[in-house]
């Protein structure tokens, strides 16, 4: 029973410190960088490090703040990519909580999983992942118009403005066609899927976001988006 009671007070005790290390370090990372805001602090199993969560990335200290290091960890025997493994869960969205509003919906068979992205008229893979969308069937998509390269703009406005956006859009990506000049319109939703994009830390086209909250930048083929809309259902 002594021996037991020892272990259990051994245990209690390295979980504390473990909290209070994990404190200091926030503690100290706040002071050294006062105008960043920290979302979590965690300590990782490899080298003694520590995770630090700040807004829009994760960096990596030692407990005495000695070092800092930016950048991808990976496990070698697995060759996953542990730092962008995390940012996925910390960094997730409410995706029902996305201004869909914002966007226009094309609902394929049943509709029943849904996705959203974040699209460009101009961006080449965005083409890319639209090619490889109409091998996706069952899916709601929403898709957030975000001109950012040059030339966009105008043809984003005239998409949004059109009797018929979802054809317009496909026609632009899928034939190469130049929207027609639409009508002028309220295009106000533009500005705020740009505000958007800042603060989900979206800085590039295509990006995916999947049911469960995870962004997947950059185009994805067919095979990969049903794993992940199979993986983020599940979760």
């Amino acid at each position: 029973m002594k021996r037991l009671a020892y272990f259990l007070f051994a245990c209690l005790l390295s979980t504390n410190l473990a909290h209070a290390d994990v404190a200091s370090v926030k503690a100290a990372m706040q002071k050294k960088f006062p105008r960043e805001k920290i979302l979590e602090v965690v300590k990782t199993p490899y080298f003694g490090l520590y995770e630090v969560a700040f807004e829009d990335n994760i960096v990596y200290t030692d407990e005495k703040l000695s070092y800092l290091f930016a950048g991808s960890i990976f496990d070698m025997k697995t060759m996953q990519n542990l730092t962008e493994a995390r940012a996925k869960k910390l960094y997730a969205v409410k995706f029902d909580a996305l201004p869909f509003q914002d966007a226009f919906k094309e609902v394929k068979g049943n509709g029943k999983r849904k996705i959203a992205i974040f699209t460009d008229p101009n961006c080449p893979f965005c083409k890319r992942l639209e090619k490889e969308m109409q091998h996706v069937d069952n899916v709601t998509v929403y898709r957030f118009l975000l001109p950012i390269l040059p030339g966009s703009e105008e043809k984003a406005k005239n998409i949004w403005c059109s009797k018929d956006r979802e054809k317009v859009w496909r026609d632009a990506l899928l034939k190469g066609v130049t929207p027609p000049e639409a009508k002028p319109c309220d295009t106000s939703a533009l500005t705020e899927v740009a505000k958007l994009a800042e603060k989900l830390r979206i800085n590039g086209t295509p990006a995916i976001v999947f049911s469960d909250g995870t962004i997947s930048p950059g185009a994805m083929a067919a095979e990969d988006i049903e794993k992940q809309m199979e993986e983020s259902a599940a979760r």
